[in-house]
């Protein structure tokens, strides 16, 4: 039983997919679908709207794409959804450029309705949505962009020891409850730790972290 509500707006350009997600969250316990949009022009003034704690963004819409309507989002002061981005490929070069723009995790729009469901439970709960079946490669795309900005590697020498060893097993794909089990650590400890980490570098969520790692050469692929 879940008793907190999560709010979720959906953008899509495809009104049937909006029915369709919109009918399916609305029915499971403790999902609202607040409202839904066709374009990245309307997303930035329903996500003002209607608050939501996720957004399932649609990445090819005309006129505002969803990478532009993601940046606009999370350039946002007073609100800060998670959004979730809906592809129709695996391996969709754009959802490299949402990784950047803010988003917190990505969904293949023809992904089982347990997977939706789980997404954006998993997403509302802080956790980045990096689905093992595509990770490793969306990673290994992501870093190989010629025309990426590295971070300074030295931020993450504000980290403890310890919060640096989460960190990398964070940007691994690593889940909560993984982590404790490889640091031999309390699952609380671990998150504990991840916050630490979000704060010390000014990062908003676990996908952040990841993209932070790579970017700054902290992490490398493969390893």
């Amino acid at each position: 039983m879940y008793h907190e509500e999560t709010r979720v707006a959906i953008v899509d350009d495809q009104a049937m997919v909006r029915a369709g997600f919109g009918a399916l969250l609305n029915a499971q316990d403790g999902i609202t679908v607040v409202g839904d949009g066709s374009d990245g022009s309307e997303a930035v003034e329903l996500v003002t709207r209607t608050r939501p704690d996720v957004v399932l963004m649609d990445i090819r819409m005309p006129e505002v794409d969803g990478i532009e309507a993601t940046r606009r989002i999370a350039a946002l002061k007073d609100v800060e959804p998670r959004i979730i981005i809906l592809t129709t490929f695996d391996l969709d070069s754009y959802v490299f450029q949402a990784l950047r723009a803010g988003a917190s995790g990505f969904l293949l729009k023809d992904a089982p309705a347990a997977d939706l469901i789980h997404a954006v439970r998993v997403v509302a709960g802080g956790d980045a949505l990096l689905s093992p079946s595509i990770t490793r490669s969306v990673i290994a795309e992501f870093v190989s962009q010629p025309a990426r900005t590295h971070a300074d590697a030295a931020r993450f020498r504000e980290l403890t020891d310890r919060e640096l060893a989460v960190a990398k097993l964070v940007a691994r794909g690593l889940s909560n409850a993984e982590i404790a089990a490889e640091l031999v650590l309390a699952e609380q400890t671990v998150k504990t730790h991840v916050s630490r980490v979000l704060m010390k570098l000014g990062l908003r969520d676990r996908t952040q972290i990841v993209v932070a790692a790579y970017e700054s050469g902290l992490i490398a692929v493969g390893s």
